[in-house]
C-alpha cells in the first residue's frame, strides 16, 4: 500500500521569535488535510507560488514541516530522511550528472543504495527497454534532446521500484508537441508501473488530461479536490471556474448582485441551424479579437461592457445550463 495521508501540514517561512514558538513569517502551506488514494495519479495545481511545489517537497523530505504528519503506506514519514521514505523524485531541471553516461547515472543511486550488481544490471536494462533509450545508454547528457533527458530522469527514479513517484513540473521545460507527447507516455508509465504518481504543475491543461484526481491550491490552500469532471463542470468557487479551463469560465455579475457562470463553448452565435428555447438567454454583442485553433474559433465579446469568451464549435446550444451563486 502507497496511500499518502496529509495530516494538518502547515509550513511557516522564517525564525520564531522565542524558543518553542511558531514562526512569524509567511505561511506557504496552511493546514492542509489531504488522503491521497493507492496507485492514484493525483496532480496538484495551482498558480505560482501557490504552495504545491512545497507541499510535494514535504513529502519528500526535502522540506522540513512546521505543524502536522505525514504517513505512507500507514508509515510515520513525518520525521524520516528522505532516502528512508520509498520515494523517488522527478526534478523539473532533471538533475543529470552530465559527466556520467546514461547508464551511470541510473547505476549511481542504486550502487548508494548497497543493491547487487547483478539486480542492477537487470534493472538498468529493464527500465531503459521501459523508457525507450536501450541505444543512447552509452551517451551523455549533453548528447541527448530534452524529452530524451527527461526519459533518463524518469528512468532513474523508476530503477529504485519506489512506493511513490513524486514529479515537480518536469515537463515544463520541454516544446509543446513534446509536452503532449511525454503526457501521454507518463499516463502509459502510470498504468504499466501500477504506482502512486503525485504530480505537481502550473498548467492546468495537464492536470485535466493527466490526473484521475486533481488538487487545486492557492494560497497555501486546497481549494478544491476531485475527479477531472468534478473540477470542471461542478467548481466550488470563482476562483476554481475561471482558472480550470481553456479558457476558464465567463463570469457575469447581475444587477442584483448574483453571478451566473457558463462556458465559452455553452455559447453560440444565433444561425438558422439552432434552436432556440425558453431557457436560452438572446443579447447583442460586439467581436473584439478572434484566435482560429484550426478545428474551432475562440472569440472575445463584449456585452454591455461586459468581456466574455466564446468557442465556436458546431451546433452548440446557447447558454444553457448556468450555474446562479
Amino acid at each position: 500500500m502507497s496511500k499518502i495521508e496529509l495530516k494538518n501540514i502547515t509550513k511557516i517561512y522564517g525564525e520564531p521569535a522565542k524558543k518553542g514558538l511558531l514562526p512569524t513569517g509567511k505561511r506557504a502551506v496552511d493546514c492542509v488535510d489531504l488522503v491521497i488514494p493507492d496507485k492514484s495519479l493525483t496532480v496538484l495545481v495551482g498558480p505560482s507560488g501557490c504552495g504545491k511545489t512545497t507541499l510535494l517537497r514535504m513529502i519528500a523530505g526535502l522540506e522540513a514541516i512546521t505543524i502536522g504528519q505525514i504517513l505512507i503506506g500507514s508509515v510515520d514519514v513525518t520525521n524520516l530522511a528522505p532516502g528512508d521514505r520509498g520515494i523517488a523524485m522527478v526534478f523539473q531541471s532533471y538533475a543529470l550528472y552530465p559527466h556520467m553516461t546514461v547508464w551511470k547515472n541510473i547505476e549511481f543511486g542504486l550502487k548508494n543504495a548497497r543493491i547487487p550488481s547483478y539486480e542492477i544490471n537487470t534493472r538498468i536494462k529493464e527500465v531503459l527497454a521501459l523508457v525507450g533509450l536501450e541505444d543512447y545508454a552509452n551517451r551523455r547528457p549533453a548528447n541527448l534532446s530534452g524529452g530524451q533527458r527527461q526519459r533518463v530522469a524518469l528512468a532513474r527514479a523508476i530503477a529504485k521500484k519506489p512506493k511513490v513517484f513524486l514529479m515537480d513540473e518536469p515537463l515544463s521545460n520541454l516544446d509543446a508537441k513534446l509536452r503532449s507527447t511525454m503526457r501521454t507516455e507518463l499516463i502509459q508509465m502510470h498504468k504499466a508501473l501500477d504506482s502512486t504518481f503525485v504530480y505537481v504543475t502550473h498548467d492546468q491543461i495537464e492536470a485535466m488530461t493527466m490526473g484521475d484526481l486533481i488538487v487545486v491550491m492557492d494560497e497555501g490552500h486546497i481549494i478544491q479536490y476531485g475527479s477531472p469532471a468534478q473540477i470542471h463542470d461542478e467548481p466550488n468557487s470563482v476562483f476554481i471556474a475561471q482558472f480550470i479551463g481553456d479558457p476558464g469560465m465567463n463570469i457575469v455579475k447581475l444587477l442584483s448582485g448574483k453571478k451566473i457562470g457558463f462556458r465559452p463553448r455553452n455559447i453560440a452565435f444565433l444561425s438558422e441551424d439552432i434552436l432556440v428555447s425558453e431557457e436560452d438567454i438572446l443579447c447583442k454583442c460586439k467581436i473584439i479579437g478572434v484566435e482560429n485553433h484550426g478545428s474551432e474559433k475562440l472569440y472575445y465579446l463584449e456585452i454591455n461592457s461586459v468581456h466574455i469568451y466564446l468557442k465556436d464549435v458546431s451546433k452548440q446550444t446557447f447558454a444553457q445550463n448556468m450555474d446562479v451563486s
